[in-house]
């Protein structure tokens, strides 16, 4: 009985070692497609610019640097904002849509003081119908930043 058992479990580990490459990932993981562009700023951590998934394009939040440099255009909010989104319309670009097509962005201040600066810039990206947005004052942005803003754009 015992040489059955450990026959059995023998069978067990050389078989599941062989299938190993063959075992399907997650299904979301399989379908998901992430999107790099050098017209954007590169990561500064342990994440995509974008993310692909299911006619969606999903963008990390951008801050207002410039991508040849590196650095801030400015430390002037509206300024900061306006490349912000500039970079999330590269990102989409690279995805084969664009930001007209967003469906909702949140916005990320240090100051809400500075709403009506960056509504007035944001009007200049879009049109009615707008997409859908939040806006939160947040303690701090990465880099001191003085914005940042994320988006989820239709395909």
């Amino acid at each position: 009985m015992h040489l059955v058992m450990r026959s059995a479990t023998l069978c067990c580990i050389l078989l599941c070692s062989c299938l190993a490459p063959f075992v399907a990932r997650p299904p979301w993981r399989a379908m998901r497609t992430t999107i790099t562009t050098s017209d954007a700023p590169t990561a500064i951590g342990p994440y995509s610019q974008a993310v692909r998934y299911q006619g969606l394009l999903y963008c990390s939040g951008q801050l207002g640097f410039k991508p040849s440099t590196g650095e801030f255009v400015s430390n002037d909010t509206a300024k900061q904002a306006e490349q912000a989104l500039r970079n999330l319309e590269a990102v989409c670009r690279e995805a084969g849509t664009s930001l007209n097509k967003a469906l909702r962005l949140t916005i990320y201040l240090i100051d809400l003081a500075e709403f009506q600066a960056v509504n007035q810039v944001y009007a200049t990206f879009f049109e009615a119908p707008f997409p859908a947005r939040a806006t939160v004052q947040v303690a701090a942005l990465p880099k001191g930043g003085r914005i940042e803003i994320d988006a989820i754009v239709a395909l």
